[in-house]
């Protein structure tokens, strides 16, 4: 079925051409990701919206989702804690920034820890 859908077209001119395909820019790619030693992430405390809990928040991963929630598995498993993944940043249960930062650095990771 062709999709004909009136709002994807806005701002769009109007063509006689049969053949005229409208780009409606709904189609992002996603970046590719770095190699490990051009990433550099950052450790941090969190405990904003969390009622109270105090999480490790690791931020500035550049790259596809499928990576980041690779990375998110692997830190959740070394670090024997919960978490999630998503939106550019992991996130695991508890304050374990140092073992964290031991675990990127050692696959290869710029790491900084911003609240020690």
């Amino acid at each position: 079925m062709k999709n004909n859908n009136w709002k994807d077209r806005l701002g769009t001119v109007y063509s006689t051409n049969p053949d005229f395909k409208y780009d409606t820019g709904g189609e992002e790619r996603e970046a590719d990701t770095l190699p490990n030693g051009k990433q550099s992430l950052r450790i941090s405390l969190d405990k904003k919206n969390r009622r109270g809990k105090t999480v490790t928040l690791i931020t500035g991963f550049r790259g596809r989702h499928e990576d980041l929630a690779a990375l998110g598995k692997l830190l959740k498993m070394k670090c024997g804690a919960g978490g999630s993944a998503g939106e550019g940043e992991i996130i695991i249960q508890g304050d374990v920034r140092r073992k964290v930062a031991d675990i990127l650095a050692g696959e290869g990771y710029g790491v900084k820890i911003m609240n020690a």
